[in-house]
């Protein structure tokens, strides 16, 4: 009897549970599907195939939530109905999943079909799973037959030879659907189809389905079947070359010269794809003519897509004619690009146009490509120069330091001396990247003294921005180049006449001090603070009292307590009340 009671007391839980399935709640019954494994397993395989999952088929009806973790869990229920032997048991519930409204339901229930039908046997994938495709795809509504177009690839390769000829004039059929919705699913699941038939299908029956529906009304449709095109174009090409400039070039020429500009654009960027899937030959032939016409489109997202497609598409050229069409094709329509007057078009062509100077190689670049660096970085969109200055790299390898200081430099000098102080701030920012691809030796010859003027700007932002430059740069160039450079240049401006000046100094002070430690801090950055605690000017004393608050974690005890602590002890005395406050500040703030 104490046995029962125990048994009664552990499947008490499980009650629970299957009890909240049927709650009005909805946070309740959601609660009891995420924990439905619990539940199968607490009944046993038996009761779950008998109970369970028969009840569950009832509750379909229920908030899309609930629907959507239900979808979920079933996919990872074979073991818990007993085994692959017996996983077409949940076929009835996820059928009834793939037919409702809410897409994002369908399509996990559509996942969780596609998951379990790798556990059916070829006898109940053929005696269960097919009849069910077949169901799904002549339903009455249009739900069903969406699904339906996802779950074709999965059963059709273990199919016998009758049923994969169904199954295939099933799935043209839903290409030819009255609905939008319906052709659009199979159009976005064609390609995955087009890999599941043999070569013969493939020429004979899924080529006419994907010509059809890339000359479908809807443009929704025609842009997801230049997806499937591009599988389509590779599967032909391994086979028969001849038949990808048969069937399949009029298609793409048709595609890049379309009415929508949204199938434009899906071509445009998925054009390295299809390139890759043609081949070679049909590339230098044909494509190169359609990428022509793309860099060229009336709509600015086309060519910004194409624009950014450059470089990769000009290196996977043919290596034999891989100039001449850079030269005499490409370029043409990138020197248009470069003055393009939407911005986004300019920012992903300076992404990628640094990347042609290996594949032109260094007379070329010099000759060809430098002028439109120049455009470029004299461009007054920020993303613009920043592209080019971050890709610097690619052309100092071809055309080395001493060529990129005669062409580009002059340029970046230019704008770093601008009279409009926002032009200058631009540049600012991008010194350290600059650095960083250029060198240390490279950047104190010729960067290194303006950084410096930089500190002593007219204008405020200038002078903040060169101070947060300074830690970029000895984070890049260590220590001992600061110790060698900065700290020197520093402390000559805490020296200053103009006030402005040395207040920078202390900016400065404050920004370095994490960056170059508590040593070089102590030997060269300390002293200067505390000489400075004398000013004549009250702004400049509070600033060492603010200064000294933040460096004192870093500097040793010692330094502090002999030191730092005294200094601002003597300024808790000043005359000026903000240098009091700070100094006291400083002190609580010490402990």
């Amino acid at each position: 009897m104490a046995a029962a009671d125990t048994n009664d007391e552990s499947l008490y839980p499980i009650a629970v549970l299957i009890d909240e399935l049927r709650n009005e709640d909805v946070q309740l019954r959601l609660n009891s599907i995420k924990k439905l494994s619990t539940i199968g397993l607490a009944l046993g395989v038996e009761r779950t195939r008998s109970e369970l999952i028969p009840f569950l088929t009832d509750t379909i009806y229920d908030e899309d939530e609930v629907l959507l973790a239900l979808a979920e869990q079933l996919g990872a229920f074979t073991s818990l109905c007993g085994g692959p032997d017996f996983v077409h048991c949940l076929l009835p519930p996820l059928e009834s999943l793939a037919t409702v409204e809410e897409t994002v339901v369908r399509d996990k229930a559509v996942d969780s079909l596609r998951l379990i039908s790798s556990e059916h046997s070829a006898a109940d994938l053929e005696t269960y799973f097919v009849p069910m495709v077949k169901r799904l795809s002549v339903g009455d509504w249009f739900t069903s037959r969406t699904s339906a177009c996802g779950l074709f690839a999965v059963c059709y390769p273990r199919a016998s030879t009758a049923l994969k000829q169904e199954l295939r004039a099933q799935f043209n059929n839903l290409c030819q659907d009255d609905t939008p919705m319906v052709r659009r699913a199979a159009a976005a699941k064609l390609g995955e189809f087009a890999k599941a038939v043999d070569k013969e299908c493939l020429k004979n029956d899924v080529l006419p389905m994907f010509q059809r529906l890339a000359a479908d009304e809807q443009d929704s449709v025609r842009l997801l079947a230049v997806e499937a095109g591009i599988v389509i174009a590779e599967l032909l090409s391994a086979m028969s070359p001849a038949d990808v400039e048969t069937h399949m070039m009029p298609t793409i020429k048709a595609a890049t010269e379309d009415k929508s500009w949204r199938v434009r654009y899906v071509i445009a960027d998925r054009f390295t794809e299809l390139q890759r899937s043609v081949g070679p030959e049909l590339t230098r032939r044909d494509l190169v003519h359609h990428y022509q016409n793309l860099l060229k489109d009336c709509e600015a997202e086309v060519r910004a897509a194409s624009a950014a497609k450059l470089r990769d598409f000009a290196v996977a050229l043919p290596p034999e004619s891989q100039s001449e069409v850079i030269m005499n094709s490409l370029l043409p329509a990138v020197k248009d690009l470069v003055q393009d007057a939407n911005q986004y078009v300019k920012t992903a062509l300076a992404s990628v146009i640094m990347g042609l100077s290996p594949v032109m190689g260094k007379e070329n670049t010099m000759e060809h490509l430098l002028p439109l660096f120049l455009v470029q970085l004299k461009d007054d969109c920020p993303e613009v120069r920043l592209n080019i200055i971050s890709n610097l790299e690619a052309v100092n390898n071809v055309i080395g330091v001493s060529q990129l200081r005669e062409s580009l430099l002059p340029a970046i000098m230019e704008l770093a001396e601008d009279g409009k102080w926002r032009v200058r701030l631009a540049i600012i920012e991008y010194i350290p990247l600059l650095a960083g691809q250029l060198g240390h030796e490279f950047f104190d010859e010729k960067l290194n003294t303006l950084c410096m003027t930089w500190l002593g700007d007219n204008v405020f932002a200038i002078r903040e921005a060169a101070t947060l430059n300074l830690r970029k740069l000895v984070d890049l160039f260590g220590v001992d180049w600061a110790r060698q450079t900065v700290i020197p240049k520093v402390i000559q401006m805490s020296r200053a006449q103009n006030y402005l000046h040395r207040m920078t100094a202390l900016f400065a002070i404050n920004v370095l001090a994490a960056a170059i430690g508590c040593e070089c801090l102590q030997q060269t950055l300390v002293p200067t603070v505390l000489g400075m605690a004398r000013d004549d000017v009250a702004n400049v004393r509070f600033n060492v009292a603010k200064t000294f608050r933040h460096i004192c974690p870093i500097v040793d005890r010692a330094t502090v307590n002999e030191k730092i602590k005294p200094t601002l002890d003597k300024m808790q005395q000043d005359s000026d009340t903000d240098v009091r406050f700070f100094a006291t500040e400083a002190i609580t703030a010490l402990g």
